[in-house]
């Protein structure tokens, strides 16, 4: 209780600002790896560190603190590599969020002018559409819609084709007896730009265990990128949307289209759209 009144004295304005600094920086490394795998880990790794503290602590174990003592700068290496998926999505977001501030008119969505406005609604209207049709045949379907990360590396390992985005050729490319059905789609802004996509699926703990690979897929896309995804399932037609790595179910077109709508009206998200790089 003496030491509070030094302590008080010491508290200056550059004292408090070094601190809510350091809890702002822990504060948005949590929120990043929360609801991962990184999020147990770190949880092991404190545990693990804690129990050995103490037990080095209260026994006095001379050999054992310097060993934990030694292990720390390892352990600081070893931290961009085990958490190097997380450390990269959080840049990824810093680096949407400085285009933003540096580039706000790139992103044909990011205004309310009246022929942007038309242009979304023609993209969602086309998606709505397709996924009834899709829907009603039970073809599984798996669309991703680009925005500000570019998914460009995604768009490489299918088959490139930069057409326009109908419903009718959204339906096309599901038909189940066609070669480009078995995969993803990538649209970007008013372009179909890919099909047949190969995407990286999820192992997230938070998805039921009856979601299918296309779900998993879907789901994946969204936590290494801002991209959207929007599912049809083969085995009941249900419509799902994935965003920001979580998975929304048995959507109504209504609930799809008031979805999508939001989404695509945020500026944080849309990529300015570019042709797909010629062969």
């Amino acid at each position: 209780m003496q030491d509070i009144p030094y302590l008080l004295s010491r508290l200056t304005p550059l004292a408090i600002l070094d601190i809510v600094l350091v809890t702002i920086i822990f504060y948005a490394l949590l929120s990043v790896i929360r609801g991962t795998q990184a999020d147990q880990l770190v949880r092991g790794i404190l545990i693990l560190l804690l129990a050995a503290v103490v037990i080095g602590y209260f026994f006095q174990l001379t050999i054992f603190n310097w060993l934990l003592v030694s292990s720390l700068p390892a352990l600081l290496l070893a931290v961009p590599v085990i958490f190097q998926p997380e450390i990269r999505r959080a840049l990824e977001q810093l680096g949407r969020t400085g285009s933003l501030v540096t580039h706000p008119l790139t992103h044909p969505f990011s205004s309310f002018q009246p022929s942007d406005s038309s242009s979304a609604d023609k993209v969602i209207n086309t998606i709505i559409e397709a996924c009834i049709r899709l829907s009603e045949r039970r073809h599984g379907a798996l669309m991703v819609i680009e925005r500000s990360t570019g998914l460009e590396e995604y768009v490489q390992t299918g088959a490139e084709l930069d057409a326009e985005l109908t419903s009718d050729l959204l339906a096309q490319v599901f038909y189940p007896r066609t070669p480009l059905h078995d995969g993803a789609v990538i649209i970007r802004g008013p372009r179909l730009v890919a099909a047949r996509v190969l995407l990286p699926l999820s192992d997230s703990a938070r998805l039921d265990p009856d979601v299918g690979t296309r779900h998993r897929a879907a789901v994946g896309i969204t936590e290494q990128s801002d991209g959207l995804s929007v599912v049809v399932s083969e085995e009941s037609g249900a419509i799902s949307i994935a965003v920001n790595g979580r998975l929304l179910r048995n959507l109504t077109t209504e609930r799809l289209r008031s979805l999508l709508q939001t989404q695509l009206a945020s500026q944080r998200f849309l990529a300015p759209w570019r042709p797909v790089r010629a062969a």
